[in-house]
């Protein structure tokens, strides 16, 4: 039976192991699905968050997909049976939310009534939120614009006042502008990777998500000791320079590591908030989500 695969650029490690051909010389029959092409464009009115990519998982769309943490978040919210692979270790370097230097907004609780670009129903959603917390605000306080694809350039447009950005995107956009750093990644969450799958998947095929992890495991040890071979295909893909890639690469961590306690209670309490902020309609218990053997599968291979 075809395992399919959902990847995109953003889940550096998927990415990799795509344009390496290496989960297919043990599960030859594998479909890569550019989740790009089934992301449904659709808004949930209550919500103002796209659907979730985790949804795919159950119209056929694939069998396992890694994202930011918020994804999973969204979907277990709309009933999806979901259980969590494995995380990255902490990427607190690779975001930010940041101001043109010449802005009024110092602190996050300037961001009231304010223009703020981010991908929303990505990790950057929750960092905002997270952010917003600290300062007393919740989300209704700011004026959210979803604009992943193009919030780099609205930014140095100023048709926005804030911008949540990311690396290599951040990378372009301090060549061009002067800016000031207002919310930091590091000391409100781990921002990780994550990869899961649909609770039927895992329980029914554990030998071919036995060989995924370990296919995982290998892809990021490559990328680890090919940073700039591994920036090539990004960069082939967006037309980015390849040096903004192979910095973003270079400070990320590299390795498969399994759920645990402090992870959970990091997607509790973000879980929480969208909840409390009206972004997801139901309360929901990441431990849930959580499979013990996985863990103990994701062990196993890392020691090896």
């Amino acid at each position: 039976m075809t395992i399919r695969i959902g990847y995109f650029p953003q889940n550096n490690t998927l990415w990799v192991l795509r344009h390496l051909g290496l989960l297919e010389q043990s599960l030859p029959d594998i479909e890569w699905v550019d989740q790009r092409t089934l992301d449904n464009p659709r808004v949930d009115p209550t919500t103002g968050l796209p659907s979730a990519h985790g949804d795919h998982l159950f119209d056929g769309g694939y069998d396992v997909i890694g994202t930011g943490s918020t994804p999973p978040v969204t979907a277990q919210a709309k009933g999806h049976d979901i259980v969590y692979l494995a995380v990255s270790g902490p990427r607190v370097e690779n975001g930010r939310l940041v101001v043109h230097a010449d802005s009024g907004i110092h602190e996050p609780a300037d961001l009231r009534g304010k223009r703020v670009a981010l991908g929303h129903g990505s990790w950057q959603t929750t960092l905002l939120l997270l952010a917003l917390e600290k300062a007393g605000l919740g989300w209704a306080d700011i004026v959210p614009v979803d604009a992943y694809t193009d919030a780099a350039q609205r930014f140095l447009d100023r048709e926005v006042d804030a911008w949540v950005g990311s690396y290599p995107f951040l990378t372009g956009v301090e060549r061009q502008a002067s800016l000031r750093e207002v919310i930091p990644t590091d000391g409100l969450f781990s921002h990780r990777s994550l990869w899961f799958t649909s609770r039927a998947f895992a329980t029914a095929r554990p030998a071919e998500l036995a060989a995924i992890v370990a296919a995982l495991q290998a892809a990021d040890e490559w990328i680890r000791d090919h940073p700039a071979e591994a920036a090539a295909l990004f960069a082939a893909d967006d037309g980015r320079p390849v040096t903004d890639w192979e910095h973003a690469l270079r400070t990320r961590p590299w390795g498969l590591l399994p759920i645990e306690a402090d992870f959970v209670a990091e997607q509790q309490h973000a879980a929480d908030l969208f909840f409390g902020n009206g972004l997801i309609q139901r309360r929901i218990r990441v431990a849930d989500a959580v499979l013990p053997e996985l863990g103990a599968l994701v062990r196993e291979v890392a020691n090896r």
